[in-house]
């Protein structure tokens, strides 16, 4: 089971996925991330996420696309040392700001975007 929390930072959403991000969460996970995509700044914590299979890591980046396709930045908050390997394993830390705390990844996302 997957349990999905919002809260609004100083100027951006919180997505804080709960739970495993697999097939059979994804469906969740992908709506949520529909839903926010006209968010200006999203910030990802997937501090609460034990596991994520490929289904999952492609939902994390179809949101990450839609977002930016509307204009928004994203970030991912991650502190469990597997996932962090997963990400940059897959190449996933060259497309998105990824940081081991809420903290460094509101950060990235108060500074001006690049192109």
């Amino acid at each position: 089971m997957l349990d999905i929390k919002l809260d609004e930072g100083d100027g951006f959403t919180i997505c804080r996925p709960v739970g495993e991000l697999d097939a059979y969460t994804v469906g969740q996970f992908r709506e949520a991330l529909g839903e926010l995509s006209t968010r200006p700044k999203l910030l990802i914590d997937m501090s609460e996420v034990p596991f994520v299979d490929s289904a999952g890591l492609g939902a994390l980046i179809g949101g990450i696309r839609r977002a930016r396709e509307g204009g928004g930045d994203v970030a991912v908050a991650c502190n469990r040392p597997t996932l962090v390997r997963l990400l940059h394993t897959t190449g996933f830390d060259r497309i998105v700001t990824v940081a081991e705390t809420v903290e460094e990844a509101a950060r990235a996302l108060a500074q001006p975007a690049t192109t």
